[in-house]
């Protein structure tokens, strides 16, 4: 797998969509408020950063912050369009940012593992920069869904690899798929060596504490329906919110069998 060029500019209309990134990122500092209180003396790490419309929200809250993106029209236009003083921008890998370990208080990472050659790897470069006792805002999309997030084409990440590029090409979306998403299996494994604190629920449970009333709205059946789903068929849950703390040495975690494909196999 590669990474996929210019996404900002072949999904244009979601990445440039300033209000909608804004609202995302009012959650992800909600969520992060939530968990950590004051962000204003830490160090954000964030991941995926494209064009900065988040990025930059970020910035009023935490001391400084850090962009890497392998997009690099993106990353030209957060440089030149989203800067701030306590912000830099720099076009990089995710699973190889060359920073130093422990030099990172937090990390987001939100709906960017699907789009990384090999996501354990950069699970493990997260792992290596975050301070110990720091955290990863890990948001995930779930393989098993009926419309694929990125690419809006329902049953797309449910095909096998061949056939998905296929169907790429037959709605004029792209000549292949290069997202790689994982099922809820699979993103545990990711996440094995990190303290796992779940969101998931809670955001549902809680829209106006987390800023997510335009996806569910308290009160609403919608809402009830949804914790009923996340009861009773948790690995169905289309997103799943996860904030992955670093261990101390001695606290080791969970025993998982290692994995060298970025991908799930049959059944994960």
């Amino acid at each position: 797998m590669q990474y996929q060029e210019r996404f900002s500019e072949t999904h244009e209309s979601e990445m440039y969509d300033a209000a909608s990134r804004e609202v995302k990122a009012a959650k992800v500092i909600a969520i992060l408020e939530d968990a950590l209180g004051d962000l204003r003396t830490l160090r954000l790490l964030d991941l995926g950063s494209s064009n900065g419309l988040m990025t930059r929200f970020y910035g009023q809250r935490f001391k400084s912050v850090l962009g890497i993106d392998f997009d690099q029209p993106g990353i030209e236009y957060a440089i030149a369009n989203n800067k701030s003083p306590n912000i830099e921008y720099r076009v990089g890998d995710a699973m190889a940012t060359g920073l130093p370990n422990d030099s990172v208080d937090v990390v987001t990472c939100t709906h960017v593992y699907e789009h990384v050659p090999d996501a354990m790897r950069m699970m493990d470069e997260i792992y290596r920069v975050l301070r110990t006792g720091g955290a990863c805002l890990f948001i995930a999309g779930n393989r098993l869904t009926l419309m694929e997030a990125d690419n809006h084409l329902p049953l797309l990440s449910l095909l096998p690899r061949p056939v998905a590029h296929r169907y790429m090409r037959l709605m004029r979306k792209g000549e292949r798929y290069y997202e790689r998403t994982r099922t809820l299996w699979g993103l545990r494994r990711l996440a094995a060596r990190f303290e796992l604190h779940d969101y998931t629920a809670r955001v549902v449970e809680d829209p106006v504490r987390f800023r997510a009333t335009d996806v569910v709205a308290p009160g609403t059946f919608k809402q009830k329906t949804a914790l009923y789903a996340l009861k009773t068929a948790y690995w169905l849950a289309p997103t799943y919110i996860w904030l992955l703390r670093k261990r101390r040495q001695e606290e080791p975690g969970p025993t998982v069998a290692p994995t060298t494909n970025s991908s799930d196999g049959p059944g994960a």
